[in-house]
């Protein structure tokens, strides 16, 4: 009997599992977002660069710094240089001959530090600006990618709302359709409408069936979209939370906003900073036909002698010197001219590519103010007209089962009650994803 308990309380609690495991992900605007910024593998490479940018900042500023080394040497001498003496300095017998005298000590030790220091160098100094210049580009650029990715969730996440309202709306229809349709086949079996009323109102529900099918399609494919921005596998299952809300814009963001974009957006920000990167590369290049100025200073211990293994640091000696040197760049093959023409053209191209960029986005700026605006009037009017075709569906029904309408009437005020709901759904979609285009291009999110 225990046993018998065991068994079915265990395989109560698998089943358990195994349904929590099908339970889908239920995810908010806001979870939506996070995850996919996670995962965002753009968003990651956005982020490396930006670390690169910061590491080149400080390399910049290390050629600036003083250089200290330390190294050694230890030398064995094979075979002993030699200088040559009149041979009558040893044997003032000897004739004009030469004798040879051997020099040095078999082994020799050399220890110490070298440090320099530039003094004046054009480049150095106005790399470590440029270097400065480009992190605050990649930065910008990592805000432009984020940005997008927050736009672009948002979009899919307002299309999976859509399809979803768009599935409820169809659903409702239908229903409407069906309880019409069993009222006129009671209505038929008493002789009340005719069979042509009944035939319409088969082919109304039949019609609305494929749609139906159609929109739950549509949510599948909105979904998938959507997981697939949040770098989620296909098998995984999720459930969109939240209802599509007119929510408005801020009257000064629509108002202002070919103003704004030019001050705010990441992209044109990055831009400007590339094109001073250019300029600074121009003016770096120019200065290699400038002279360098480095200071210097070594100290070292030196030491020799012949047998190997009994040296002590009583036979050191020491040395130190410190100076300073001049080097200019007198001809170089035209090398210099070449780069500072190249340099020059990649900042007039970026200064043309910062043009059209802008005059792009005050373009896509005043289009995105226009559709808020067409949306906003829209919904407006919609919001009328579903008001009066709820009421128009009301009095076709009331007419049609007090024997005064038609089954046409009724078909006629579903499909306008429908239409005008999916209007109005619509309506508060394309606002909505135009205000996230708007608030994507005034780089309005921050991380």
């Amino acid at each position: 009997m225990n046993m018998h308990r065991f068994l079915t309380t265990g395989l109560l609690l698998l089943l358990a599992g195994s349904f929590a495991v099908a339970q889908p992900r239920t995810l908010r605007l806001e979870d939506a977002i996070s995850l996919a910024i996670d995962n965002n593998r753009d968003l990651e490479i956005s982020r490396l660069e930006m670390d690169k940018a910061s590491y080149q900042v400080s390399e910049a500023y290390g050629t600036a710094l003083p250089s200290i080394s330390a190294g050694g040497t230890y030398t064995r001498t094979l075979k002993k240089p030699v200088f040559f003496l009149p041979a009558r300095f040893m044997d003032p017998n000897a004739g004009d001959g030469v004798i040879p005298v051997e020099i040095g000590s078999d082994n020799s030790y050399n220890f110490g530090f070298e440090a320099s220091q530039v003094l004046f160098n054009a480049a150095v100094f106005t790399g470590v600006g440029t270097a400065k210049i480009y992190e605050d580009a990649s930065k910008h650029m990592y805000t432009e990618t984020y940005n997008k990715t927050v736009s672009d969730v948002k979009k899919a996440f307002y299309g999976v709302l859509l399809a979803k309202d768009v599935l409820t709306l169809m659903k409702a229809s239908l229903q409407n359709a069906e309880d019409n349709l069993r009222n006129v086949e009671v209505m038929q079996e008493q002789g009340v409408v005719s069979e042509y009323d009944l035939i319409r109102a088969r082919v109304q529900t039949d019609n609305i069936r494929p749609k139906v099918i159609e929109s739950e399609r549509n949510v599948t494919l909105a979904t998938n979209g959507l997981k697939l921005l949040l770098g989620l596998g296909p098998a995984e299952a999720i459930e969109v939370a939240g209802e599509l809300d007119f929510v408005p814009a801020e009257d000064v963001m629509v108002s202002r906003a070919e103003e704004l974009v030019v001050e705010k957006n990441a992209a044109l920000r990055a831009l400007r900073d590339q094109g001073r990167v250019n300029e600074k590369l121009v003016t770096i290049y120019k200065s290699e036909s400038l002279p360098t100025l480095s200071a210097f200073g070594n100290y070292r211990w030196l030491a020799e002698n012949d047998a190997l293994g009994r040296i002590s640091t009583n036979d050191f000696v020491s040395t130190s010197q410190v100076g300073v040197t001049l080097s200019f760049n007198l001809f170089n093959g035209l090398q210099t001219r070449a780069r500072v023409n190249q340099a020059e053209v990649d900042y007039m191209k970026s200064q043309e590519q910062l043009s059209a960029t802008r005059d792009a986005l005050l373009t896509n700026a005043q289009n995105i103010r226009y559709r808020l605006e067409e949306a906003q009037r829209r919904l407006e009017s919609q919001n009328r007209t579903v008001e009066q075709a709820e009421k128009g569906y009301r009095i076709a029904t009331t007419r049609y089962q007090s024997g005064s309408g038609t089954q046409l009437e009724v078909n006629d005020a579903d499909l306008a009650l429908l239409q005008a709901r999916v209007n109005r759904v619509q309506a508060i979609y394309d606002y909505s994803v135009a205000k996230a285009d708007l608030e994507y291009l005034l780089s309005m999110h921050r991380q």
